[in-house]
């Protein structure tokens, strides 16, 4: 943890894109002896830029994580039977679904690149695939250490030059870091996965995936992970961006189940059991981020009118677990038995 990060607690905040990771969440992280990731997906480069601006003047250690960029785009005719099926869903609100239209980008992937290659971080993580060689060499020359969100062996092996890779299971919550979203997704045990990676190389192991009492973080540091990456177990403490309407559903007695989805963006993604899941999961195409931008006004609206049926509840499986409080508390209780 010293080497790589450059703090002594073997905890690292998640970068949870949308919202809950912001500046406040990373530096409370840091002030606990941990370390956090600003998440730069979904945000223009401008302000990932202010963001870092602003950690960096409080002298505080942190990563960003980017999202590589996804392969082939949906089709339309895909996208438009997606789009019809879900029209009803903003009718509430005044949103023609159905007429929308098939946004596709790569979430400004130069530019944040970029953007770290001219003002660098101490650390540079990457979900949804592996970046290209060169990419990863300039990151390093400019003093990044580079890591991979990897979610099986196969990624694993395939993650390149990294310095480190992020081991996540499917009992993590938001979107699986998954290279091949295309693919019907394993249900994987975090120690489990841990013990297969961790027997095949030699690169440091961030644990993630699930993880939200002081015995899992235990487990997973004596398998050999160096760090354990929490991000649900976050959601519900004081410095967090997470919206209210998400943070207490959380704490809803109704909302017992979470499960893997491609209804609100296309790729595979762990969350709340809700309404829209029920109603379309089974019609959801493989389509990032055409499906996110197509869903995104209904979820922004759905958000703003305390509707928890229409709106994405990320959460991980072990979400019963989150508490209200300071982030320094929740990671205190976590690091107990270590």
């Amino acid at each position: 943890m010293t080497d790589l990060f450059g703090v002594d607690l073997p905890i690292v905040a998640a970068p949870m894109a949308g919202g809950p990771s912001g500046p406040a969440l990373v530096a409370a992280v840091a002030r606990a002896g941990g370390f956090g990731f600003l998440a730069a997906g979904y945000k223009q480069p401008a302000a990932v830029a202010a963001e870092t601006a602003d950690l960096r003047a409080a002298g505080i250690p942190f990563g960003v994580n980017v999202f590589v960029p996804s392969g082939s785009p949906l089709a339309e005719a895909e996208f438009r039977q997606y789009a019809r099926t879900i029209a009803g869903e903003g009718a509430p609100y005044g949103l023609d679904l159905a007429g929308a239209s098939l946004v596709s980008d790569d979430d400004h992937w130069a530019a944040k690149i970029d953007l770290l290659l001219a003002d660098p971080v101490p650390v540079v993580s990457f979900t949804f695939g592996v970046p290209s060689p060169d990419v990863v060499a300039a990151l390093r020359r400019a003093g990044s250490r580079v890591l991979v969100t990897v979610t099986s062996m196969d990624e694993a092996m395939a993650a390149g030059d990294a310095d480190g890779l992020i081991v996540q299971s499917t009992d993590a919550g938001a979107h699986s870091g998954t290279h091949h979203p295309e693919r019907q997704l394993v249900e994987t045990r975090l120690p489990d996965l841990v013990g297969q990676i961790r027997g095949s190389t030699d690169l440091p192991l961030i644990a993630a995936g699930g993880l939200a009492t002081p015995s899992q973080v235990q487990e997973a540091v004596q398998l050999g992970a160096a760090a354990v990456m929490v991000g649900t177990a976050l959601l519900r403490t004081d410095e967090s961006g997470a919206s209210q309407l998400h943070q207490d559903a959380l704490a809803d007695p109704a909302r017992t189940r979470t499960v893997i989805t491609r209804a609100f963006t296309g790729r595979p993604a762990r969350g709340l059991l809700n309404g829209f899941i029920e109603r379309n999961d089974a019609f959801a195409p493989v389509g990032y981020p055409e499906i996110h931008h197509l869903t995104r006004p209904l979820r922004v609206a759905a958000t703003k009118a305390g509707d928890a049926e229409r709106v994405s509840l990320w959460a991980g499986t072990g979400h019963r677990h989150a508490r209200t409080g300071p982030v320094a508390d929740v990671i205190a209780d976590l690091t107990v038995l270590l």
